[in-house]
């Protein structure tokens, strides 16, 4: 876990929670862009992911996702501010879940791009074949298919992206599993999703999730305040595409209205 904090007077913190395959440093831009609207941030590299420890690819359980958020949480909760948790693809999954199953006092949350259906899913054999063997080989890899080539239009952080050492390319038939069961449980628990202010912003050119799903999701949630918008011809990174600035603005007006 790392932190930056603003250099001005605070307004509040920002959680931020990467996406699969990837790691914290793939987050500096906006980190800092944050950082100049008066957040303090805290972020860091999900288990088997970045500069963790243990088995790149690989989990024994979902839930070392939610406890590694909710640590991340109680350390931004150290400072006394307003908490927002903003979660990226996978990451907005783990933000879903772990709000189904941990008390976090939020002034909103910020999802981009969520993982709640694949946009191309792995063919039947391919998970039968998973579903059959985790328990026997959980930590056997395979490639993970995920096209980082379609994650977005800016050339430069794809190339970057493509060449990056931290990348994980390979993820274990357990990890599979787990994440198709948090998927599930993020659809058929969404009552158990608590009442806070949700904006949910979606690439409408996503080749990675299903962008319906999202939609889907977002049409079935009951609370009282949810803002959807869809990023027409944008890929699945809002924050890294060319028009990233006018992603965040929006992302900020949202932070700003609910401190």
């Amino acid at each position: 876990m790392w932190k930056w904090e603003c250099s001005e007077q605070p307004k509040g913190v920002i959680v931020i929670v990467h996406g699969a395959g990837e790691h914290h440093g793939r987050y500096g831009w906006l980190r800092k862009k944050w950082q100049e609207a008066g957040f303090h941030i805290i972020m860091g590299d999900l288990p088997g992911q970045g500069k963790t420890r243990g088995k790149r690819g690989h989990i024994d359980s979902f839930n070392q996702y939610i406890e590694t958020v909710y640590e991340w949480y109680k350390e931004a909760a150290l400072y006394g501010l307003p908490i927002y948790l903003l979660g990226h693809s996978m990451g907005g999954l783990v933000s879903i879940r772990t709000l189904m199953e941990k008390k976090m006092d939020l002034h909103g949350v910020i999802l981009s791009s969520p993982l709640l259906k694949l946009a191309e899913e792995p063919p039947k054999y391919k998970t039968m074949t998973s579903r059959a063997l985790h328990r026997l080989l959980p930590t056997v890899t395979a490639p993970s298919g995920l096209k980082t080539h379609l994650v977005t239009r800016n050339a430069e952080i794809r190339e970057a992206y493509m060449m990056d050492e931290l990348r994980v390319t390979k993820v274990s038939l357990r990890w599979y599993q787990e994440i198709v069961k948090a998927m599930t449980l993020a659809k058929r628990n969404i009552n158990k999703f608590p009442n806070v202010p949700l904006l949910l912003i979606q690439a409408g050119d996503d080749h990675i999730v299903d962008n319906e799903a999202s939609r889907f999701w977002y049409d079935e949630l009951k609370i009282n305040e949810k803002w959807f918008k869809e990023w027409d011809g944008l890929y699945h990174e809002l924050f890294n595409e060319p028009e990233r600035d006018d992603v965040f603005q929006y992302a900020k007006l949202f932070a700003e209205l609910h401190l």
